[in-house]
């Protein structure tokens, strides 16, 4: 870009002096004024990159930059209601500090938890303007299921390894059932007198693989409840080992299907719209922020978050005692809402704008993430770390999810959506949220 800049603004200076002196005609002011403005872009552009122009100070370039940070500041951190919301997570932290309430630590720890989340969504689609269609759409499902990640491994360092379990069961669950449910609900009003589409053949890939991870979930749960291991505890332990290690080669295999393979999985099918439409669309998707910031911003972002998860995890147990919530619902229920408030923001606006495949996307390629590689991924991590987790997620988890899976491979099978849909799926979610509020984990061993 720069040396197009540079090209651009030599035949101008040239043809404003000849024999060193000045010759004005009646174009030369214009083309002298946009030689000056090019020439301000070309100083910006070398000063950023550490090289110096004549005629700009270092006091200048300084401005430049403080201005250039001032800017991303207010964009991401001033341009959202939903980062009113930010301040709660010192005051997470001073309440910890200052008192023994565990309840208001949790509470305002999920509080704190909720903006950024929605903010790294917010940097990771603005890194993605940067990028295809595809790896926007693996980016967008990945930073999504940052949050939830990064507590599980917290969670797992201490040794809660059911909190990891379930608050990864409910993250499938609530992008399944409630993130999905939403978006065909409100694509579907926004468009009530249609139908909406989508690829068929990506969401029955999605629906094979979250199938896979059903398997690998219920084969371990079988063997230990029929008490047919050959080495009581340790043959569950060692084949869930084993099937997280197929299940990250499935999903490495999938993320090559869709990145060499299947280029073009999240580009819409409804292509009858016209030329201008369409950049309309490409001016919508234009990045506020530089790729730079953008990674940047991830980073402090994921910083925050894990920082913030540490609070967060301390305090299940003592909110369960305080409200007399099950730790259960806890997990299951409240802590995926929080880490998917990016998803779900993501997969309601792409509906409403009949973008149907990017919010299957993210909302069923969040759900295959955490089920094939997630899990998996966590189930390695103990390994390492010398935590017995493994992939019996006993009886009744194990049975939510199958039916979960089950009816949502069935309301993708004909590739269309409507507002009724949408509704069941919301409906099966509350259904879900109900049974787990009712729910006590049975005693170890059982």
């Amino acid at each position: 870009m720069d040396t197009k800049l540079q090209l651009s603004a030599v035949p101008q200076l040239e043809m404003g002096s000849h024999d060193g002196r000045p010759v004005l005609g009646h174009e030369d002011k214009s083309q002298l004024h946009g030689t000056d403005n090019m020439m301000h872009k070309s100083d910006f552009i070398h000063m950023s990159e550490g090289g110096s122009f004549p005629g700009v100070s270092c006091a200048g370039s300084v401005k430049m930059l403080s201005h250039g940070i001032c800017r991303s500041i207010k964009i991401v951190l001033f341009s959202n209601k939903l980062n009113l919301l930010m301040p709660f997570g010192p005051l997470a932290i001073l309440v910890h500090i200052l008192t023994d309430n565990q309840g208001l630590v949790f509470f305002f720890s999920l509080l704190g938890i909720i903006p950024l989340a929605e903010r790294l969504g917010y940097a990771t689609e603005q890194l993605a303007c940067y990028t295809g269609a595809t790896v926007g759409g693996l980016l967008n499902a990945t930073f999504g299921n940052a949050t939830e990640l990064i507590i599980s491994i917290h969670a797992l360092r201490v040794g809660m390894i059911r909190v990891v379990q379930q608050s990864l069961l409910g993250s499938i669950l609530s992008n399944m059932l409630l993130v999905l449910g939403c978006a065909f609900f409100s694509g579907g009003l926004a468009f009530i007198k249609k139908e909406q589409v989508f690829n068929k053949s990506t969401a029955v890939v999605n629906s094979g693989l979250l199938l896979m991870a059903v398997m690998g979930l219920l084969f371990p749960a079988v063997l230990h409840y029929t008490h047919s291991e050959v080495h009581f505890g340790r043959s569950e332990l060692a084949l869930s080992r084993f099937s997280s290690c197929i299940m990250l080669i499935a999903y490495g295999a999938y993320l090559y299907y869709q990145l060499r393979t299947q280029d073009n999985q999240y580009e819409p099918l409804n292509e009858e719209v016209g030329q201008g439409s369409q950049n309309v669309d490409d001016d919508d998707e234009e990045p506020e922020i530089t790729k730079c910031e953008a990674v940047l911003w991830l980073a402090v972002m994921t910083a925050w978050i894990s920082f913030l998860s540490e609070y967060l995890v301390d305090a299940i147990d003592g909110a369960s005692n305080t409200w007399k919530i099950p730790v259960a619902f806890i997990s299951v229920i409240l802590l995926p809402i929080v880490g998917n408030a990016a998803e779900h923001a993501g997969a309601v606006m792409f509906a409403m704008k009949d973008k149907l495949d990017i919010s299957l996307g993210v909302a069923i390629g969040s759900s295959t993430q955490i089920a094939m590689f997630g899990i998996p991924f966590c189930v390695v991590v103990g390994w390492i770390m010398g935590r017995p987790m493994d992939l019996n997620f006993r009886l009744f988890e194990t049975a939510v999810l199958f039916i979960t899976v089950l009816v949502v491979a069935f309301l993708l099978q004909e590739g269309t959506s409507n507002y009724f849909k949408g509704l069941m799926l919301i409906l099966c979610y509350l259904i879900v949220a109900a049974s787990f509020f009712v729910h006590v984990d049975p005693t170890k061993g059982t």
